[in-house]
């Protein structure tokens, strides 16, 4: 009795053992083509392997009994087959799904660690600045009345710039943790855009750019947070002039395509590179070397966090926001909506 159990184990180890061993050769090819015939497979080759060590017990003596086991065994493969299939899809759909989350929240550490980095760095320059200042006007160091004048104005001007920079921060977190909360109503585009040109204008004639607007004579109807798109339009048109050079051009214009309204900013400054096209709205992106800093100018430095800002209302607004080179110069637009009463 003894040896007929080893023999049947023997026996079994024989038939079911070149199964598991070709189902898992066949595991590893497949493994990296498709998710669902790998978990195919690896339901299936346990199966396989019983009835293959069955069928070699009985020596292809096909007693009743066997009929009966190789009947329930087919009867389970009907079943198998199908369920592991579905199983198997829904398994590969997770997989990528998890994996599409893994990948994201990656990157928004990746982000938030990049941000934090920016922030702590550009934040250091005005701090040093306003304390500078205020040692040298608590030390009597500048004692004329013009002079202290002009140290309190560069105080003031710093301080404008935190304060704005943690404007920007408040306004990159809310976007980032879905806390951003829109007040949209039916607006003319047009109106936006005329009030961000007008309060535009002043600052791209310090910076020597012209300043041109084209709008369409219709109404352009769309349904917006008025606060918020003049925001984006405005970072636009900022970034616009600061990267335009001395007596170029800064022309921002309104199309209506199909049910759609377009807003364009054109400059004529040297464009991006196309490596920096992909990432222009990653957040602390400021460009290459190429790219004249603002501050050489007599405008403002950034925070940085313009043109991610600007991405991310767009998306609120269920719009979408692209950037282009032309020739010469860049080009971003802004697609939204048109509103239908």
């Amino acid at each position: 009795m003894d040896n007929d159990i080893g023999s049947i184990v023997v026996t079994a180890l024989m038939w079911s053992t070149p199964v598991i061993v070709a189902g898992t050769a066949v595991l590893i090819l497949v493994r990296r083509r498709s998710l669902v015939v790998s978990n195919v497979i690896l339901v299936l080759t346990p199966l396989v392997a019983l009835l293959s060590g069955l069928i070699g017990v009985s020596g292809f003596m096909f007693t009743n009994d066997l009929k009966r086991t190789v009947t329930v065994l087919a009867t389970v493969f009907l079943v198998a087959i199908p369920a592991s299939v579905a199983l198997a899809r829904f398994q590969a759909r997770r997989t990528v799904w998890e994996r599409q989350v893994w990948e994201q929240e990656r990157a928004a550490e990746h982000s938030r660690r990049e941000l934090i980095a920016w922030i702590s760095h550009d934040l250091r320059t005005p701090l040093a600045d306003i304390r500078a200042v205020a040692e040298a006007l608590t030390d009597s160091v500048v004692t004329d009345t013009t002079e202290v004048t002009r140290f309190a104005r560069l105080i003031d001007q710093d301080a404008i710039r935190l304060s704005a920079m943690v404007d920007d921060l408040f306004e990159m977190s809310k976007i980032n943790s879905g806390a951003l909360r829109l007040d949209r109503e039916a607006v003319d585009l047009r109106e936006v855009v005329d009030e961000v040109a007008a309060a535009s204008t002043p600052t791209a004639a310090r910076a020597g750019v012209e300043f041109e607007l084209s709008v369409p004579p219709a109404v352009v109807p769309v349904f917006a947070d008025t606060r918020a798109l003049a925001r984006v339009v405005t970072n636009l048109v900022i970034n616009a002039i600061a990267h335009t050079p001395e007596g170029g051009t800064v022309t921002i214009g309104i199309e209506v395509v199909a049910d759609t309204a377009v807003v364009r900013v054109d400059d004529t400054g040297p464009g991006i590179e196309d490596h920096d096209l992909a990432r222009i709205f990653d957040v602390a992106y400021r460009g290459t070397a190429a790219r004249t800093p603002p501050s050489e100018r007599g405008l403002p430095a950034g925070s940085g966090m313009g043109l991610a800002i600007a991405e991310g209302l767009v998306l609120a607004h269920q719009g979408r926001i692209s950037v282009s080179n032309r020739n010469p110069g860049s080009r971003f637009e802004v697609t939204l909506p048109l509103h239908r009463d």
